[in-house]
């Protein structure tokens, strides 16, 4: 019966602590709702930024990505963000879609412009750039050195002319 009861208290205790870092960790990773002035931005490709994916100027978190979904009319993806009230963004910014890392990750960077004309709740950003597709790229190198021209010992062409 003593052992049981050991068991209990150790069992409870890492319960707690656990609940302790949860909470911590939640705080700590600010993942809390944006709450702010909403603008949206049109791109054709979103290349899986989601609802909850951060946007940063600079590096910093100024909101959140409120709802990705595809405008009726235009056929391109339509971007709703929450931006932190204090953050102003002038009207002639840019918005681009980037990777955090190679393994993924999305998130929508604002580069803002030099306007004196801020944006409002509502506001359309004009300026978009859709996120790079890494295998398209890959898949152009690729090509692109395959249809390389040879010389006669099997060298690239740049590598024939760089010798006299």
């Amino acid at each position: 019966m003593k052992h049981s009861l050991i068991e209990t208290v150790l069992g409870a205790v890492v319960l707690l602590v656990a609940a302790v870092f949860l909470i911590f960790s939640y705080s700590a990773a600010n993942v809390g709702d944006v709450s702010g002035y909403t603008i949206s931005a049109n791109f054709s490709s979103v290349g899986g930024l989601r609802a909850g994916d951060d946007v940063q100027i600079s590096g910093v978190k100024v909101g959140t990505v409120s709802a990705v979904e595809l405008d009726p009319e235009t056929y391109l993806a339509k971007v709703s963000m929450a931006v932190d009230p204090s953050v102003k963004v002038p009207d002639d910014s840019a918005a681009l879609i980037s990777s955090e890392s190679l393994m993924g990750g999305r998130y929508l960077s604002l580069e803002p412009g030099s306007s004196e004309d801020m944006m409002k709740n509502g506001d359309r950003i004009s300026y978009t750039q859709a996120p790079q597709n890494l295998e398209q790229l890959l898949g152009k190198f690729i090509f692109s050195m395959q249809g390389a021209p040879k010389d006669q010992n099997g060298n690239g062409a740049e590598s024939a002319n760089a010798h006299p």
